[in-house]
């Protein structure tokens, strides 16, 4: 018996463990989301910021106003974002049985940046992400839609390039000129755009949590959670896949009618990340690793709650660093997430030499 029919199969074995990790991750997550509400360039008194999270009232209207317009927005897209990212990297992990394969490496999030791209630069004037959340939730539907697209015609043409070509590695290298195809249109998109347009869609590029409003995050909660429950609604499918197309055929499962609704869970995920947050890297490629190994089975059931937790904890870790504690520097989120996880994901795959067994 495969290994991973072993463990799936025995998966009820690990309930008790996997309860008492989840139980961990969520202690983790609030205590997380607390700190990251509670540290930032002006200094808050951590019984002020409980009160006003569940009071909604304070004496200093100032500090009411940071934590309710800033930070809380901000911690709830780290918890979003980091989510999102993670379930949708899962997907590819499984769906391509790669273990490189990200929403980054394989070029779909390149994809939701050139549909970002469509409604910002080509707009003829300077419309950016805050001048479209000006607009009301409608506008935001529509960048959403169009990153959510851009994700879906990249995956699309990595999928059907999937199934002529085999080969682990060259399928990720396929991916990475995918996606340096779609920066180069991007850049020369950008080449005749006018500086105005330029500026807030280069600062976008760096990727950000804070620039998240009260009407994006509305219905960037909508997306996510829509985007979750119908992963997590292919859990099954997803437990076939992992043993091969032939397998889930054999199970009775439609593969093509399950790419179509893996594709359309990861498009709404990274499309709607990527859209108001910009480009985050390594959180897609590493979580899913880091999850398999603390959760130590391959059941999807399990793997996907658990991923929102880990892809969490990581997130709102790596927006506490940077805000640099104790200055008013804040550098973009992409740098954190790329410094703290390149080391981490080489780590994993040096110290776990079966890091293959798992797709096979």
């Amino acid at each position: 018996m495969p290994a991973t029919t072993h463990r799936a199969s025995h998966s009820a074995a690990f309930s008790g463990k996997s309860g008492l990790v989840l139980s961990l991750l969520l202690i983790a997550a609030a205590g997380l989301f607390l700190l990251d509400i509670l540290l930032g360039s002006v200094k808050i008194p951590a019984a002020e910021v409980l009160n006003i999270l569940f009071s909604k009232k304070s004496e200093h209207t100032a500090w009411q106003f940071i934590i309710e317009k800033i930070r809380l927005p901000k911690a709830l897209t780290a918890v979003l974002a980091g989510s999102a990212l993670s379930v949708s990297g899962l997907q590819m992990q499984t769906l391509f049985r790669n273990p490189l394969a990200g929403p980054s490496e394989l070029g779909i999030t390149a994809g939701a940046g050139l549909g970002v791209a469509a409604v910002m630069l080509a707009g003829g004037g300077s419309t950016g992400i805050y001048a479209i959340s000006q607009l009301g939730a409608g506008s935001s539907w529509l960048i959403i839609i169009m990153a959510a697209l851009g994700s879906a015609a990249v995956l699309s043409l990595i999928l059907l390039i999937a199934g002529r070509i085999r080969d682990h590695v060259i399928l990720l290298i396929t991916g990475v000129m995918i996606g340096t195809v779609t920066l180069s249109i991007v850049s020369i998109w950008q080449y005749f755009s006018r500086p105005e347009q330029l500026q807030e869609y280069i600062m976008w590029t760096f990727g950000s949590l804070g620039g998240v409003t009260h009407n994006h995050l509305q219905v960037l909660s909508i997306v996510i959670v829509a985007g979750i429950l119908l992963s997590y609604s292919s859990s099954k499918t997803l437990n076939a896949l992992l043993l091969g197309e032939s397998y889930a055929r054999s199970m009775g499962l439609s593969v093509f009618a399950s790419r179509l609704v893996i594709m359309a869970a990861t498009s709404l995920l990274t499309g709607s990340v990527t859209a108001f947050c910009g480009p985050i890297g390594f959180v897609g490629i590493a979580v899913p690793h880091i999850t398999r190994s603390i959760m130590g089975t391959s059941n999807h059931r399990i793997l996907i709650p658990a991923a929102c937790l880990t892809g969490t904890v990581l997130m709102l870790f790596c927006d506490i660093l940077s805000q640099l504690p104790g200055t008013q520097t804040v550098i973009p989120i992409n740098i954190v997430t790329s410094v703290l996880g390149a080391p981490v994901v080489i780590w994993i795959i040096i110290s776990r030499n079966n890091l293959r067994s798992s797709f096979s």
